[in-house]
């Protein structure tokens, strides 16, 4: 099978796993499902992949590129020395990562569907937690590109504001997938940015 071929398999097997999970729960995405839906021979799957660990570790990543990080130049224009304000940087960034979670609720559900899923199975357990660390990753990524865009400094050590920044919005993403409540969540993300403004410095102070 040429390269080419099995990277369109692959894609089409992840995309047909998230449409599986989306419309039937993660627990009725089999292998059989998933090749069924994608159109494709059973070998396929073997074929593209190792295991279904690493089908879904796939599925969390191509999730995952759809909103994070977030665009962190959404918004603010640069200043005359090409640097650009904080306030505008972030809540720009945040706010351009709201209106893809609000564009692709149901792949966000499957997200924490997965987790679950994947916590209740011994052998998947590690699913869970590479989940957990390629978000909290990224958003380090994200403090850091912040950083440098904006030309400040963090008051809060790198690594506890990604796991406590990230813990905020996985948060506040859950609760609106419960309620939808759009004001209420948008009060919320309005308040953590007001916290993310606060916890920069311009890096020459």
């Amino acid at each position: 099978m040429p390269r080419r071929s099995a990277e369109e398999s692959r894609e089409n097997l992840v995309d047909a796993a998230i449409r599986v999970m989306v419309r039937d729960g993660v627990a009725a995405a089999s292998t059989r499902a998933i090749v069924a839906e994608a159109g494709l021979p059973l070998g396929a799957f073997h074929y593209c992949f190792r295991s279904k660990a690493e089908l879904l570790h796939s599925v969390i990543e191509t999730i995952m590129a759809k909103t994070l990080p977030p665009t962190v130049t959404d918004g603010a224009a640069p200043a005359g020395d090409g640097r650009r304000d904080p306030a505008a940087v972030i809540g720009g960034s945040i706010d351009a990562y709201w209106r893809r979670i609000q564009a692709e609720p149901d792949e966000q559900m499957v997200t924490y569907e997965l987790t679950q899923y994947a916590l209740r199975h011994p052998e998947l357990a590690d699913v869970a937690r590479a989940q957990y660390r390629q978000y909290r990753d990224v958003f380090r990524e994200y403090l850091e590109t912040i950083a440098t865009v904006a030309d400040v400094r963090w008051k809060v050590d790198v690594a506890v504001l990604a796991r406590y920044g990230f813990g905020v919005m996985d948060g506040l993403t859950l609760n609106w997938l419960i309620d939808r409540d759009d004001a209420q969540a948008r009060a919320a993300l309005d308040e953590f940015a007001g916290y993310l403004i606060a916890a920069a410095e311009p890096r020459g102070d």
